[in-house]
């Protein structure tokens, strides 16, 4: 994996290797990944590095009870859906998972705004960062959206998007080699020159661009890792971030797969109405005749939203609805 370097991969593999016994309850699927870093974007990956709790420590939790007892594996999913379904969150949060994460500062700015969680983040005042950056792919370069002030709109020229890459690609570099020069390090960590001082590293990171790649531990309980999906991992959500939840998304199902399967169900694929759209709806429902919207005080937003939800309830409104 280009990702990590030799020392890390061995590393990682002599974790795979060693095994230790547990009475503790474990999930299967997550076992077959633990250790094993998932690309992500141009080199960065995530990781599980620990956990506590499967599906059954939400349920016991919810009960509970002392143990997995006899109930079936049915009776136990339909509890599960049943949390899930009215937001009962606590049995959820009994379940804990620590992951190990690669990824460009810019992403680690919106991921550490999800503050229910604990991190480690690998020290610059300590240690030398890597001349590692991210360089986004030239097709996925675009322009402002005119719609959405914190999102993207149509791809730009192959021509523009290629100069992008290159200014990003060029301007990272430079960057480094001033931060060496800095540091008066080459890149082993040698000095360049006897002679002269290395600015204090706290002071030599501030010239590095937020493309630059960290690392960090995350740890956090199932039900906050679910909100940062429910966030994360949206379409509406920035690319890059969304890249890294997606690839959580795939650990969580593999870990909690009853968990996940609610989540999908009752969160990432549902809606939620307000009681304005939830009364447009009953009454375009309950009458043979259209309904105005403008009697129910939503928003032209709102309204807009719910038409895209229910595309139907269009032929149950008058028109300009």
């Amino acid at each position: 994996m280009q990702n990590l370097t030799e020392s890390q991969m061995r590393e990682i593999a002599e974790s795979r290797a060693a095994s230790s016994p547990t009475r503790r309850p474990i999930s299967e699927g997550l076992e077959a990944i633990l250790f094993e870093p998932s690309p992500v974007l141009d080199k960065g990956f995530v990781r599980v590095v620990d956990y506590m709790g499967d599906d059954n420590a939400v349920v016991q939790g919810a009960r509970v009870s002392y143990g997995r007892g006899t109930r079936a594996v049915q009776s136990d999913r339909g509890l599960i859906r049943y949390l899930m379904r009215h937001r009962h969150t606590t049995p959820f949060e009994l379940c804990e998972i620590k992951l190990h994460v690669r990824a460009p500062i810019f992403v680690t700015r919106q991921w550490f705004r999800h503050r229910t969680a604990s991190i480690n983040e690998y020290s610059a005042r300590y240690s030398v960062l890597e001349r590692e950056f991210y360089s986004p792919d030239p097709a996925g370069i675009a322009a402002q959206s005119a719609s959405n002030r914190q999102g993207r709109g149509e791809a730009m020229a192959p021509e523009d998007a290629a100069r992008v890459v290159a200014m990003l690609r060029d301007d990272a570099a430079r960057c480094y080699d001033n931060y060496l020069w800095m540091l008066n390090e080459d890149e082993t960590g040698a000095p360049v020159d006897p002679e002269r001082p290395g600015v204090a590293r706290e002071l030599a990171r501030i010239n590095l661009p937020v493309g630059i790649y960290t690392q960090f531990y995350w740890k956090v309980n199932l039900w906050n890792l679910l909100r940062f999906l429910s966030l994360r991992a949206d379409p509406h959500a920035q690319y890059e971030i969304r890249a890294f939840a997606d690839a959580i998304a795939g650990m969580v199902r593999a870990w909690v797969p009853a968990v996940y399967e609610a989540f999908g169900d009752y969160v990432q694929n549902a809606t939620t109405l307000s009681g304005q759209a939830t009364a447009l709806l009953r009454a375009a429902l309950g009458s043979a005749e259209k309904i105005d919207p403008a009697g129910f005080n939503l928003s032209g937003r709102e309204l807009r939203e719910l038409l895209d939800t229910v595309p139907e309830l269009r032929n149950r409104i008058v028109s300009g609805g």
